[in-house]
């Protein structure tokens, strides 16, 4: 049985990790999904590396929902960082899903984009681990999570 780590925060607009747990449940079956909550962005790296490390996930997505303020972003950046690190630490992927205040307007269209990047990022988490070959035949078609894809240059 393969193990999925969902860690999310409580600094998001929308429950990211609910939404990326309800997706897992329409995916397959073969795994159990361990989630984890902490206050902020720059929680998220320790958080993934415990839950790979303690919790023996195979594979974590990670949730979270910078603001827009420049301290946000530097903010974000750190996390990112820190969640590169980890995976570098661990040997485990750690899949970042990342939505900015400011990719759209508060309100329906960012609880939209925050949802549906959730749901596309955990279905990418499953396929890393039980079908890889999805990722292979997709590689080069400029698929967007939360966006609508912007296809292959080839294609156009």
């Amino acid at each position: 049985m393969k193990l999925i780590g969902v860690v999310d925060t409580t600094f998001s607009r929308i429950d990211m990790g609910a939404a990326a747990i309800d997706e897992l449940k329409n995916c397959g079956t073969g795994f159990k999904v361990i989630r984890r909550t902490v206050p902020g962005m720059k929680d998220l790296p320790v958080a993934a590396k415990k839950l790979i490390e303690e919790d023996k996930c195979d594979i974590v997505i990670a949730l979270g929902m910078p603001g827009c303020k420049p301290v946000d972003k530097t903010c974000a950046h750190e996390a990112s960082t820190g969640l590169i690190q980890a995976q570098l630490l661990t040997n485990h992927h750690i899949i970042e899903v990342f939505v900015h205040e400011d990719e759209a307007p508060i309100g329906k269209e960012l609880a939209q984009l925050m949802e549906k990047r959730s749901r596309e990022h955990a279905i990418n988490a499953y396929n890393m681990l039980f079908r890889p070959e999805v990722l292979v035949k997709n590689a080069g078609k400029g698929l967007r999570q939360g966006y609508e894809d912007v296809g292959s240059i080839k294609e156009k």
